[in-house]
């Protein structure tokens, strides 16, 4: 009651943590704080409601896996679905309250992505119209680390950036849990820059292997005189999009300079792309 007391003008970060240690201390505390937070979060008191998500999101940050199980369950996810459904209380629900919600339960989509039941429940309430987008998380929304962490994350890498991060969230002081924040976005934004590196690198790749494929047999059909007016067409196409695809190959090499393997795999795959270009114009001009 007082870490979410809407009577005061501030939060109460002391009773907000002496809250998170009592789940870590009571064999049972995550699934009792999570059935008293649901009832707190579904208030009519907009300011209570507000605080009892404060207080959730704190504990998802300092309460470990236990805690992370318990909010993954139908069970809990449910009762924060009532507070977005007009079935329920989102027909009286304020909508700072509901864009809140929203935004913890988007939040969880991407720091557990192991969690299939929070991204079904997401997806659902997209499906159903109750969320039109995905929100834009606001800088001083507070968000757990991923837990478990990816293999080879940053923070996995990056010893002091880990530390950091570590002595932020340790603290009951909103500015750090802020600045922990600010800290954890700027990490994803990395990774997820990295992962669409290596998402166009085995597109692209994959499409040149495809593209070398595809004109090597048409162009032996081609030598024997063997090849329909509509696969001279798609020989052609193709032949342009294996210039088009030269350009991208190169830029992926920059990209990959650091990484001897994967420059590797990117020149490997530019020659492939090379000879077939060399030899569709020689059996061309030839013909």
């Amino acid at each position: 009651d007082k870490a979410t007391d809407p009577s005061i003008p501030e939060e109460n970060w002391e009773c907000i943590q002496q809250f998170c240690d009592q789940v870590n201390a009571d064999t049972e505390g995550p699934s009792l704080a999570l059935r008293l937070l649901a009832h707190k979060i579904q208030s009519p008191q907009e300011r209570e409601a507000l605080r009892a998500l404060t207080v959730l999101e704190t504990c998802v940050n300092n309460c470990g896996d236990r805690f992370h199980s318990e909010i993954a369950k139908f069970r809990f996810l449910n009762e924060l679905i009532k507070v977005l459904s007009p079935k329920y209380y989102g027909i009286w629900s304020s909508e700072k309250v509901k864009s809140r919600v929203t935004e913890v339960i988007f939040s969880w989509t991407v720091w557990f992505p192991q969690e299939v039941k929070i991204r079904d429940a997401y997806q659902m309430l997209k499906k159903q119209g109750i969320v039109k987008e995905d929100p834009n998380l606001p800088e001083d929304k507070i968000l757990p680390p991923p837990s478990p962490r990816p293999q080879n994350s940053i923070f996995d890498t990056d010893e002091e950036k880990s530390k950091l991060l570590a002595r932020l969230l340790r603290s009951s002081h909103p500015e750090d849990l802020q600045a922990a924040n600010q800290l954890i976005q700027s990490v994803v934004r990395e990774e997820q820059e990295k992962s669409a590196q290596v998402s166009r690198r085995v597109s692209t790749i994959s499409e040149v292997s495809e593209n070398v494929k595809h004109m090597e047999e048409l162009l032996e059909s081609y030598r024997r005189q063997e090849l329909s007016p509509a696969d001279q067409e798609t020989l052609q196409t193709l032949s342009q999009r294996c210039e088009k695809l030269r350009p991208l190959l190169f830029r992926l090499a920059s990209e990959a300079v650091a990484d001897e393997e994967v420059l590797a795999e990117i020149l490997q795959a530019n020659d492939q792309l090379t000879r077939a270009l060399g030899q569709y114009r020689q059996v061309v001009a030839s013909q």
